[in-house]
């Protein structure tokens, strides 16, 4: 396969949109004409990480955290942090970062800790922001002789395709209602008189367009309509698929004891060791979990009403806070929460990339060293 075709289903799995501003996902290094035979998936780009790629002899280093951060004024071999970028790019070898875009995204990170914890009907904490979409609406009002006309123009300039593959064609809803108005002397209405108060029978047609060709659209429709002025909307409608977020929160698919929540993390997970916060005993009905570093989002769970907080890592402070909450919170290490999903994005890419090989590195770990 080339470059391009394997970043396409990347950016299917985490779309680029969904990362925070602040992050640097996506290729980050390559040539998307090269050829790709092996992925290797990994929490961070390390000299071990590079070292076991290289015997391995990946051709792409997808990996969860940017090793590009800040602006680089040079790639070199023996100065600062970049060496490790210089073999990697020098020995021909692709970066594609995910980080935030693959937390956010359906599935991810974040969906997965859900699963880990037993919340059912996971949902977006409360201070997620939603993306404005690709598509918007059409809504136009007038006369029923007008309906079969203005619907066909706007139709031939592109609105009204609903699925993939334009599946579906020509959709459009209409319904009847009252419009009314008062042209001045110097109107000219296509039903009515001016200057006086009218009250007409109207339809409501509405459509879906891409935002792309909504100018067309109207112009299509201001064309066949029969009114001196046409009155419409044109509504951004919100992605569902593409909603952002960092966290997620829920009730439990069954109430468990703090406990009870621990030893079930520490074995999906992994880990021996967790950091406690807040009650250690209690029953939990509604959890959250967050990815990484969990402090930003802090203030969302308590609004939620959760019981218990499932993080990677937080400040001091932040700790604190939840504390004084009184909200029972876990940490297991910042990079600990992220790789559960490394599996995950390795079967998807199996079935979707089919000839290469698809693996997860043996080198990458956790640079702490818990005992």
């Amino acid at each position: 396969m080339r470059l391009r075709q394997v970043v396409d289903v990347l950016e299917q799995i985490a779309p680029l949109e969904l990362a925070e501003e602040w992050d640097n996902v996506g290729l980050l290094a390559g040539d998307l004409r090269q050829s790709v035979k092996k992925v290797m998936l990994t929490i961070d780009l390390t000299k071990e990480v590079l070292a076991e790629a290289q015997q391995a002899g990946a051709d792409l280093l997808a990996v969860y955290h940017p090793p590009i951060w800040e602006p680089l004024k040079r790639i070199v071999a023996r100065q600062g942090a970049s060496p490790l970028l210089y073999e990697t790019i020098r020995s021909g070898r692709a970066i594609y970062a995910l980080h935030t875009a693959l937390d956010a995204a359906r599935g991810g990170v974040n969906d997965v800790l859900a699963e880990v914890v037993g919340i059912k009907e996971a949902q977006l904490l409360a201070q997620a922001r939603v993306e404005t979409g690709k598509m918007c609406k059409l809504a136009v009002f007038l006369p029923e002789s007008d309906l079969e006309k203005v619907s066909e123009a706007i139709f031939a300039a592109g609105a009204g395709t609903i699925g993939a593959n334009a599946r579906y064609t020509k959709c459009s809803f209409h319904c009847e209602g009252v419009g009314t108005f008062q042209g001045s002397d110097e109107s000219n209405p296509t039903i009515g008189q001016a200057g006086r108060f009218e009250q007409v029978r109207e339809l409501r047609l509405e459509t879906i367009v891409p935002v792309d060709k909504i100018g067309a659209v109207v112009k299509a429709m201001r064309a066949a309509h029969s009114y001196e002025e046409a009155a419409y909307d044109v509504i951004p409608l919100l992605d569902g698929q593409n909603v952002k977020g960092l966290g997620r929160f829920g009730d439990l698919k069954e109430p468990a004891s703090v406990g009870e929540l621990v030893v079930r993390i520490k074995n999906k997970l992994k880990v021996k060791t967790v950091g406690l916060i807040g009650p250690q005993r209690g029953e939990v009905k509604r959890a959250a979990v967050c990815a990484g570093s969990g402090g930003s989002i802090l203030r969302s769970v308590i609004r939620q009403g959760c019981d218990f907080y499932l993080t990677g890592e937080l400040r001091h402070h932040h700790a604190l806070e939840l504390q004084e909450a009184g909200l029972t919170t876990a940490c297991v290490g910042h990079s600990v929460s992220e790789r559960i999903i490394l599996p995950r994005v390795a079967k998807r890419l199996k079935s979707e990339c089919k000839g290469i090989e698809i693996f997860i590195s043996r080198k990458d770990h956790d640079p702490f060293t818990w005992s």
